[in-house]
């Protein structure tokens, strides 16, 4: 938002910005690996445009309404769609896919006068929460490199927290945006589902799993969420109260510190738990507010409950996509126990967790009675939620329940998606907020949640506890 101020004030070119973003990527990306194509030749032939457009546009035009964004720089995670750009969702058998046209949310960033300089790493297809493939390896931590980015959209968590980007487009259907997120320290929205649209992206969600992918803003700064959401959702913009006033003092606080204690999950990390306190106790001195600790105790079944409503059927009984077709990418399906025995002698093209999740599918599908007790639980959960949140209410929650994890260490606990991947099947607008470094130099957070349609209430409270934590923190400054 300030950027494009500057911009649009005069008081900075186009080009020296462009120029800044993209010498920065050449500086940090070789540590990174978040930027895995650049357009670096394009995006400043594109500020050279916007810099002749400033200098011919009379000073009383209302440039901020047409091009919000004008001049400033964004990257997108590389499985949507960019034009000329690769979208292979890290899938080897993709890797001569080249976009022919923007995804729908790139196409009105672009319209909205926003620079693309890349696209950035993502996990293969999308379905785990280390960004790494066997098309561009490995994307790493700028504050530990030894440590995991999350995914699927890891790359833009990265590359946001590297200052080499101010606005990232990601994907979220199990916590795609909210976890690389929270592991890279910067913000992250999933919007109520069904606002923003989705077209344009690989894979894209069939049956039941269209309720639950939503693509969103990733950034460093609060106030840029926004902004950015608008141009997005488009015209859906109007069943958000993002003009609605915001008294945060009148909102209803709800604090939640763990999921009930999962056995296929993690428990919270002591760090995460404290700095968890704190915003309780930062609320309630600072705004007056009773913040109101809640059991929900089908939380504990998180994970479970998001797995069968996954692959569950919609209303017209189209099923999911099944994981192993997307594997094969129009060719024949994958045998996963196969590429399983191909991966132990280094043969298989794919990685070990997208063998791994090919195998847990099908054991899924095997307990139906399993299934539609958890879907009917997921349904009953939903209205739970709603009816606690109603019009007015914020809950508090771990956006994970360790610090980012060294690289690998997912494997070991592939499960602990399941804190942000509950939201999704329930729907529910939620903002990942960072609340500064841990001991050990690494960012720590917090969920924001409210009811369907009640962005408004998380993005206002996520400004709010930037002011009072800090935010993003540079890495290396510390």
């Amino acid at each position: 938002r300030r950027l494009a101020q500057l911009l649009r004030a005069r008081q900075v070119a186009c080009v020296d910005v462009v120029e800044a973003y993209v010498e920065r990527i050449k500086e940090v990306n070789p540590l990174i690996n978040a930027v895995v194509k650049d357009r670096f030749e394009e995006a400043l032939q594109e500020a050279r445009q916007v810099d002749k457009l400033l200098s011919e546009a009379p000073a009383d035009d209302c440039l901020e309404e047409k091009f919000p964004l004008l001049g400033v720089p964004i990257t997108v995670k590389e499985a949507f769609s960019l034009y000329g750009m690769p979208n292979t969702s890290g899938l080897v058998n993709r890797r001569n896919v080249i976009a022919t046209s923007d995804a729908t949310v790139v196409s009105r960033l672009k319209q909205a006068g926003a620079i693309p300089l890349g696209v950035t790493n993502c996990s293969e297809l999308c379905m785990w929460y280390e960004s790494s493939n066997k098309v561009y390896g490995r994307t790493n931590n700028p504050y530990d490199l030894q440590r995991i980015v999350g995914g699927s959209s890891g790359g833009e968590g990265s590359v946001l927290a590297a200052a080499c980007s101010v606005i990232g487009v990601g994907s979220d259907i199990g916590g795609s945006i909210r976890m690389p997120a929270f592991f890279n320290g910067v913000f992250g929205h999933k919007p109520t589902t069904g606002v923003v649209p989705n077209d344009g992206q690989f894979p894209n969600a069939h049956g039941m799993q269209t309720s639950y992918l939503c693509t969103g803003p990733m950034c460093r700064y609060a106030e840029d969420l926004e902004p950015v959401l608008r141009v997005m959702a488009g015209p859906g913009v109007s069943k958000l109260k993002l003009n609605e006033k915001v008294s945060l003092e009148k909102i209803k606080f709800h604090c939640m510190d763990h999921d009930g204690g999962s056995i296929f999950v993690s428990p919270v990390d002591k760090e995460i738990l404290q700095v968890q306190k704190k915003v309780v106790e930062h609320l309630e001195s600072d705004l007056g507010v009773q913040v109101q600790h809640v059991t929900i105790h089908k939380m504990k079944y998180s994970f479970q409950i998001w797995s069968a409503m996954m692959s569950s059927k919609d209303s017209d009984g189209q099923e999911a996509q099944r994981f192993t077709d997307l594997l094969g990418d129009h060719g024949k399906p994958v045998w996963p126990l196969w590429e399983l025995m191909k991966w132990l002698v280094g043969m298989s093209s794919h990685t070990l967790p997208a063998i791994a999740l090919g195998l847990t599918e099908k054991l899924v599908n095997l307990n139906v009675s399993g299934k539609a007790k958890l879907v009917s639980m997921g349904k009953s959960l939903q209205e739970e939620m709603e009816a606690l949140l109603g019009p007015d209410g914020v809950l508090l929650y771990p956006s994970h329940p360790t610090i980012a994890p060294k690289h690998h260490s997912p494997i070991f606990m592939p499960f602990n998606f399941a804190y942000t991947a509950i939201f999704n099947v329930l729907g529910l607008p939620v903002t990942q907020c960072p609340l500064g470094l841990g001991s050990e130099g690494l960012p720590l957070g917090i969920q924001l949640v409210a009811a369907a349609y009640n962005d408004h209430l998380t993005l206002a409270v996520a400004r709010y506890l930037e002011k009072a934590f800090g935010g993003w923190v540079l890495p290396g400054e510390v």
